[in-house]
């Protein structure tokens, strides 16, 4: 068997064809170039950028915000999140450039673990992944349903209901799903519009209020004011419990920028562009968020009235109060428009992570599931899977108040949680580690080390009781949907898929066997193939 090409040697191969070169460094990895590579830089970036998109995650929780720390947290909590999800970002990227690929941190976890451990480390990370994904796609879609509901409220008598805002949030999840239906061809002019939309789009918003606000809060309420709208938590446990809790709002919204891995087998000049695109979304997200947070904070007239506003969202009522009932029409479809493109590229990530997980045998029903249509170049049967248990997931706001912020708390734990474990790995077996052309030199163990503590870190804050008292429609329920990934992923793994689960298959060398890989058992017959012809070299 002949070695694989080293660093040197990609480089010199992406100058002289870089799109014979991503498909050489896929076939590498034992994948055959099925989804169309049209993407650049720019675009792999838009992605994570998109489904980042400071302009939903902040609005949506602005009121958890508002509640669990007030202006203080929501401030320099955004500025400590940044800085450790930048860290996190970077120890990623170093890992995806070494491996561009679509699975992402579940064939990473394959790559970097001892090859005996390297089908479990997949599955676990694949189940954990697929979780924080789905989580995602919910929560933007579901913040989209819900500013459409208050949207409807203003200059009409329309008043929402939990079960009018679940039908409009099943309405946003099928437009998502059509237009990630047709391809990468359409996804490629949007997500150049989603850029520009959010960019823009933030800044004019942030302008608008600022310009137009009869008045304007000081600096200390923006920098200090710290408030405790827990129903008592910080009596109870102390102030450094809200404050813990309340960084929720910026990781939350700091979440997702995996998206430019799972492109990578669409993009030109995957090993660079992939690593750049984390890293590039992560920064500027980080900036105009801090922008966006300091814009509304100094816009707010009234801070009881923002809270308690008759909308149900504070960020509305702080519309109406700068700009008036036109203007925060106005404002609101840009915060809508940009929540609905971080949605459609949320179900376009979750998708292609379905589709890579499928294609080596890592979900139920992956046969059917394995699937890219042949003229739009998508798998558009991952999308529907992807929006169907988004939808699913959505459905206990029907029956609890907190359900919202456990469905963020969800996505970011399961996210975090699939971006630790090859980070991890990638720390304990760090000497057999083959760089990419992007990595951080000495830097490299302190940064990962960094980051997986302080996912550990938000992986128990997050679970913990967010409202007091805790009952039946309090409870944060974010560590039942952690605890039952957990159980299936662990209990199936014990029960069957340790019998048949090979972890990423290598598709290319299969079928020159005859095997189908994407048949239960036969993944197995490769590794022993494998094996086999190891032993007869």
């Amino acid at each position: 068997m002949s070695p694989p090409p080293t660093f040197k040697d990609s480089s010199e191969a992406n100058r002289a064809n870089p799109m014979a070169a991503d498909e050489v460094e896929l076939a590498r990895m034992g994948y055959k170039q099925e989804l169309n590579r049209e993407l650049g830089l720019m675009q792999n970036f838009g992605v994570s950028f998109s489904i980042i998109s400071v302009i939903t995650g902040i609005p949506s929780l602005f009121l958890y915000g508002l509640n669990t720390g007030g202006p203080v947290v929501m401030v320099w909590g955004w500025v400590v999140v940044s800085m450790f999800t930048m860290l996190v970002g970077l120890a990623m990227a170093e890992v995806c450039s070494a491996h561009p690929t679509s699975g992402g941190p579940y064939f990473w976890a394959a790559m970097l673990s001892k090859p005996k451990n390297a089908p479990l480390a997949s599955w676990i990370t694949g189940w954990f992944n697929l979780l924080g994904q789905v989580a995602v796609t919910t929560g933007i879609s579901f913040a989209c349903a819900n500013f459409l509901s208050t949207a409807c409220t203003l200059k009409t008598d329309f008043v929402p209901t939990a079960n009018t805002t679940i039908g409009i949030y099943a309405a946003v999840l099928v437009a998502q799903g059509t237009i990630n239906t047709f391809g990468v061809h359409l996804l490629q002019y949007l997500n150049n519009i989603s850029v520009w939309w959010h960019a823009i789009g933030t800044f004019s918003l942030v302008v608008a209020i600022l310009a137009k606000a009869p008045s304007h809060q000081s600096g200390a309420f923006v920098f200090q004011k710290f408030i405790d709208g827990t129903g008592g938590w910080g009596d109870r446990a102390g102030h450094a419990y809200v404050v813990v809790i309340g960084i929720l709002m910026a990781q939350y919204t700091l979440t997702g920028f995996d998206a430019s891995a799972h492109m990578t087998e669409e993009t030109k000049n995957a090993a660079m562009s992939g690593s750049i695109g984390i890293v590039m979304a992560i920064g500027v997200s980080a900036i105009l968020g801090w922008f966006l947070i300091l814009g509304l904070l100094f816009s707010i007239q009234d801070l009881n009235a923002t809270v308690d506003s008759a909308t149900g969202q504070p960020v509305t009522q702080i519309f109406l109060d700068t700009v008036g009932e036109d203007g925060a029409i106005v404002l609101m479809v840009i915060v809508i428009g940009a929540m609905f493109f971080c949605g459609t590229f949320s179900i376009t990530s979750n998708s292609r992570m379905m589709f890579a997980f499928a294609r080596d045998g890592g979900i139920p029903g992956h046969n059917f599931f394995n699937y890219v249509n042949a003229k739009w170049k998508s798998p558009i049967r991952t999308v529907w899977l992807a929006c169907f248990l988004s939808f699913c997931l959505g459905l206990p706001s029907l029956g609890s108040t907190v359900a919202f912020s456990a469905a963020t708390s969800i996505a970011t734990i399961g996210l975090y949680i699939s971006y630790a474990i090859p980070i991890a790995l990638r720390v304990v077996y760090r000497d057999s580690f083959v760089r990419g052309p992007f990595h951080l030199g000495r830097f490299s163990y302190p940064v990962a080390v960094t980051a997986v503590i302080w996912i550990a870190f938000i992986s128990i804050a997050f679970i913990l009781p967010q409202v007091n008292p805790v009952d039946s429609q309090t409870f944060n329920y974010s560590i039942v949907a952690v605890g039952i990934v957990i159980f299936y992923s662990v209990g199936f793994w014990l029960v069957s898929a340790r019998k048949w689960f090979a972890g990423p298959i290598k598709q290319i060398a299969a079928e020159e066997m005859g095997i189908n890989v994407m048949e239960p058992g036969e993944a197995l017959k490769f590794e022993q193939a494998e094996k086999a012809a190891v032993v007869e070299i």
